[in-house]
């Protein structure tokens, strides 16, 4: 066999392999955390180009593992029990802004909050206040929605309406490149109510079906469209 048709051989197969369920929900090994390479190296260009402009960029929470995600999930989910709420009115308080363990972007290595961290501030920083008004991120948000485009990178969670799902995050960020192939990947490969149900996620076994797929058709699919 020709080497030029080894060559096109292997192509095809790295373009048309899939992603496995592992790698879209988090549990394959990544001992560092890391970003993929590509949406790591976007991001290196976009904070050179930023301090430039006096603002130092810093991902204060990156890639995250379905064990990571699943620590924060059932240490919210042990609270909200104590406080006697029932289980579904758990989940709808935990989804306000933490994602189901195996459903997060996060897992991807594409997704990032992102912060100034040359900026004087205290306290809990991915809060909207302190992107807007007097906030001390509010001109790391001016520059990144005119430059953060240019380098690949999307708002995920909106300010607008019409929108489903998550509350704003105007600091959460994606590697439109990467992510968007990823959705597409995760939507027609995860069989998502068998996966969740076969997890050991602290009451999930109580959230019903009806929930769970509300949660996938509202959270999942409710992005900004520019990453659909």
């Amino acid at each position: 066999m020709k080497l030029t048709t080894i060559f096109f051989l292997f192509l095809f197969a790295s373009t048309t392999a899939q992603i496995s369920t592992q790698q879209l929900t988090g549990q394959t090994t990544n001992v560092e955390n890391a970003l993929e390479s590509d949406a790591q190296s976007a991001f290196n260009k976009m904070r050179a180009a930023a301090l430039k402009d006096g603002i130092d960029l810093k991902i204060v929470s990156g890639y995250r593992s379905f064990n990571r995600q699943q620590q924060i999930w059932n240490r919210k989910y042990k609270k909200y029990a104590a406080q006697g709420l029932a289980p579904d009115a758990i989940f709808d308080k935990i989804v306000e802004y933490s994602t189901v363990p195996g459903t997060s972007r996060h897992h991807w290595g594409t997704d990032m909050d992102i912060i100034d961290q040359g900026a004087s501030y205290s306290g809990d920083v991915l809060v909207p206040n302190k992107f807007h008004g007097e906030g001390p991120f509010c001109k790391m948000k001016d520059w990144m929605e005119q430059h953060a485009a240019t380098y690949g990178f999307e708002l995920v969670y909106t300010l607008n309406e019409n929108r489903t799902g998550f509350k704003y995050e105007p600091w959460h960020y994606s590697y439109a490149p990467l992510s968007r192939k990823l959705l597409k990947e995760y939507l027609s490969e995860t069989d998502f109510l068998i996966f969740l149900r076969s997890q050991d996620i602290l009451g999930m076994e109580k959230i019903s079906d009806e929930r769970l797929l509300r949660y996938y058709n509202e959270h999942i699919k409710g992005v900004n469209p520019s990453l659909q």
